[in-house]
């Protein structure tokens, strides 16, 4: 592996670590009236969807009593 010839003194290795730049980056643009919309739109699209899906998955993922107490019936009575 490549090797420094030259010793760095512990004080350069610490003072790098606090050195800041005194060059501010430009303020951010504020969003306008058409990104807001569309990012809401979005939003709620994603979240309706999610609610959607729990709102429809769930009865399909409920066992049902009836159906399972229905084929133990039916298997005891070939016994």
């Amino acid at each position: 592996m490549f090797r420094r010839r030259e010793p760095v003194p512990f004080a350069f290795v610490a003072e790098a670590d606090r050195f800041r730049s005194n060059v501010t980056p430009p303020p951010r643009e504020r969003a306008s009236f058409a990104q807001l919309a569309h990012r809401s739109l979005l939003t709620l699209t994603v979240v309706g969807g999610l609610a959607g899906s729990l709102l429809f998955g769930l009865p399909a993922l409920q066992q049902d009593a009836t159906s399972s107490s229905g084929t133990q019936h039916a298997e005891a009575a070939h016994r």
